[in-house]
């Protein structure tokens, strides 16, 4: 850690003009300001007035008074530090800080204001500590606690009309100066909240500019995005800069000079994020300024920089899909499908994902969050590994601490986001891409990605069939997507010029990244754009269905052609998730779309979804989920190799019998033109014609089957019933993973969900065959490849 005179605070209230106290003031110094101070290992306590052996956990907690007292205006006479919240002299319960709100009643011995638990030896604070720290105020009386640590800072309330355990998070605690009025409202203000209260409050907002600015939907979604993009900048603005004054409340608008302040800040914003491609440099907040000091005014007491990420996401789905349905809703997955379809690729640090039609980026961000949280959690089991092995050590406290601080330091390195190299900043930046050919919908994922901690710099609006970035063949390990059913790509949709979005800048930091193989995947995409073939001609798919397809291309689905572009762009051994409609699975039509992901990857399981999955997104079709992994290079020769040998058996079995039958029907139009009947003659021609058609069938049908049962494997079949979402968007139990929160259908427990047959099935399909004879619909099956 560096020497600094505070550290951060999360304040979000309405800032208030007059300075801290004058007998809040330590000293009578009236900059109410400490110091950290350090000196030969050790650091300084303002409420011990001593110095102690800086661990890094003492580091944290010294570092954390300074805010208190520079920040809120609190003495070092009005706190306790490491006192016990059960009495003088008991060694257990013990708080980091116990503030009270005066000194008199310090000296009085009243229940306190404050109770501050600091975590600094876990990375990641954990729910346990939440309660602990809500189990210390109620046992010394305070209304409010702190829990802390280097990478967040969250402020809970006390709730004495509900049982120990249940605990409130509010947008922040007491300044030393704060008025009853003051400490009354502060309670009052939720810094989180519910899922269902922001969807309405979203809702609202909505209906408010729809019904003042006379926009349609999808327009006066945009403008809510706007304003949501600049409270999340005006938020981190004042995290950065420590500062209370928050700038996002309709009464700061009120104070400022000009018609249109929020406009302003806009501009702002639009600057701050002028490398990112969110907005054109001209777009402007197209709302009226009572309009948005309405809007302002309905969002300004949320935080949503510090939200559970879960609680805004799932609200800002839940909104969307109620407001827009088919028209905006289809570009949002559930949110238990995009778990559980992340869960089951089993994502781990250094895997490259992608999703080439990102929507609202549902995938990409739970990707994001799952690795980031692998990597702190083993920042955490280095840093306790170190605690143990010096503990273990004969040193003094002075040196163990120096080297526990060294190891911290180090760890705390190799995860600072801003740092690059760093492990969260080569997640944040390397190992996340996607697009959308919807400019709305790549603008939403790239803000929401940004407000959920970022890798959002791998996102364009661009056409996902098209290379673009860090998006080429053979990149990702992980490819995850919900691609749009039942449009077609026509023969008419050619590329041009206009389609490679490049500039010379991105072309050279791109090839500063990936080096040949990128420039050669543009080359590729530059050279279709200059010809501007058809799009669908630069896929093999559609050259391989019925007889027109071959002699002519046609239009095809879109959802085949993402099949193909999402093999294409795995790397050998990938691993790929998709959501596509059941005809995919069980139409005869498009069996050579089912050979060709067999030709390619292992089939590793479909699950069917219920009918009314998706309804609340506005579509009708029944999905299911195909999960692959892409065969090796090793995989591949041995399957190319078994093709070559179930092909040749095949030929040589049949080769006598078409020999004969051709040379049979061969005389016969042989004679037959000799004899010059022409009638005979077309009639052996065309018997020949479907004899060799028959027998080439019959053939591939032969070899098909015994290829399949030379490279045999098992595959998970699964029948969903229940998947975390009713046919109006409601939250239903879910039998696709463990949960805490959706609950199971009856009868189901966390070892019966998909997520957990799979594995079991994966470790060991043998134990499955029983349930499939028996019919059991909720087991796995084993199906020949």
């Amino acid at each position: 850690m560096t020497d600094q005179s505070a550290g951060k605070t999360n304040g979000n209230g309405r800032s208030r003009s007059r300075k801290a106290k004058t007998d809040a003031v330590p000293n009578g110094d009236t900059s109410a300001s400490i110091a950290i101070r350090r000196e030969k290992g050790r650091i300084w306590s303002h409420v011990r007035h001593k110095w102690l052996v800086e661990t890094p956990e003492e580091g944290v907690r010294q570092t954390y008074l300074t805010v208190l007292v520079n920040e809120y205006g609190f003495r070092p006479e009005q706190i306790k530090e490491e006192e016990s919240v059960i009495g003088r002299g008991a060694g257990q319960a013990r708080a980091d800080f116990i503030v009270w709100r005066t000194m008199q009643d310090k000296a009085d011995d009243k229940p306190p204001l404050i109770i501050v638990e600091c975590k600094s030896d876990n990375v990641t604070i954990k729910q346990d500590d939440y309660h602990q720290g809500e189990h210390y105020a109620r046992m010394a009386g305070a209304p409010f606690f702190v829990t802390h640590n280097t990478r967040e800072t969250r402020f809970w309330r006390v709730r004495k009309d509900k049982m120990p355990g249940y605990i409130e998070e509010i947008e922040n605690i007491p300044h030393a100066d704060a008025s009853d009025r003051e400490i009354d409202e502060l309670i009052a203000k939720l810094r989180t909240f519910k899922e269902d209260e922001f969807a309405d409050l979203l809702h609202k907002c909505h209906n408010v500019i729809r019904n003042r600015e006379h926009l349609d939907p999808a327009a006066a979604f945009d403008e809510i995005a706007k304003v949501l993009f600049i409270k999340t900048w005006v938020e981190r603005e004042m995290r950065r800069k420590k500062q209370r004054l928050n700038l996002f409340t309709a009464d700061w608008l009120d104070t400022q000079l000009g018609e249109d302040p929020l406009q302003e800040l806009f501009r702002q914003t639009k600057d701050a994020f002028r490398y990112d491609n969110l907005f054109a440099p001209t777009e402007r907040l197209n709302l009226k300024a009572p309009t948005g000091r309405e809007i302002v005014q309905l969002l300004e007491r949320y935080n949503l920089s510090d939200t559970s990420e879960d609680i805004k996401g799932i609200a800002f789905e839940r909104f969307l899909g109620r407001t827009f349905r088919g028209e905006i809703g289809q570009f949002f997955t559930p949110r238990t499908i995009v778990e559980f379809m992340v869960r089951m690729v089993e994502p781990k640090e250094g895997d490259v994902v992608c999703d080439p039609a990102s929507g609202s980026g549902g995938f990409l961000i739970r990707f994001f969050e799952m690795v980031r949280e692998q990597i702190l959690a083993d920042v955490d089991r280095q840093y306790q590994a170190t605690v143990t092995d010096l503990n273990a050590l004969p040193l003094s406290d002075e040196e163990r601490a120096e080297r526990l601080r060294a190891r911290y330091e180090e760890l705390q390195a190799t995860i600072d986001p801003a740092s690059e190299g760093s492990r969260l900043w080569t997640l944040a930046n390397r190992c996340i891409y996607g697009c959308d050919a919807n400019e709305r919908m790549a603008r939403t994922s790239k803000m929401n990605m940004i407000m959920h901690g970022d890798g959002h710099g791998g996102v364009h609006h661009h056409n996902g069939f098209i290379n673009v970035n860090g998006i080429f063949e053979g990149r990702f390990d992980i490819i995850l997507t919900n691609p749009p059913f039942g449009a077609n790509v026509e023969p008419t949709d050619r590329l041009g010029p206009g389609d490679v979005r490049s500039t010379d800048e991105q072309r050279r930091l791109y090839e500063g990244i990936y080096g040949d193989a990128y420039r050669d995947a543009q080359a590729r995409v530059q050279k279709a754009a200059e010809d501007k073939v058809p799009i669908a001609s630069l896929f093999d798919l559609p050259k391989r269905g019925d007889d027109s397809a071959n002699r002519k291309l046609g239009k095809v689905k879109t959802e085949i052609l993402f099949i193909e572009r999402c093999l294409s762009l795995l790397k050998p051994g990938g691993r790929f998730g998709i959501v596509l409609p059941e005809g995919i699975f069980n139409n005869p039509s498009l069996a050579y779309v089912r050979e060709f992901c067999e030709d390619r990857a292992f089939i590793r399981a479909v699950v069917s979804l219920p009918q009314e999955t998706f309804y609340s997104a506005g579509a009708t079709v029944k999905a299911s989920l195909l999960f692959m992994q892409k065969f090796t290079d090793l995989e591949a020769a041995d399957f190319e190799d078994k093709r070559y040998t179930a092909n040749a058996e095949i030929d040589a079995k049949y080769q006598p019998e078409i020999d004969r039958e051709t040379a049979r029907i061969e005389q016969e139009i042989a004679a037959a033109k000799r004899a010059r009947d022409a009638d005979a003659r077309k009639a052996a021609q065309a018997e020949l014609a479907r004899y060799l058609k028959r027998m080439t069938d019959l053939k591939t049908a032969e070899a098909r089957q015994l290829l399949k049962d030379r490279f045999d494997y098992p595959i998970f079949l699964y029948d969903a019933q229940h998947v975390g979402i009713t046919a109006t968007g409601e939250q239903d139990t879910c039998e696709l993973y463990p949960n805490d929160t959706l609950g199971f259908p009856p009868d189901f427990s966390a070892d019966d969900t998909a997520l957990v047959q799979y594995r079991r099935f994966r470790d060991d399909p043998s134990t499955f065959f029983m349930s499939t004879a028996e019919g059991d619909a909720r087991q796995g099956d084993n199906v020949d490849a």
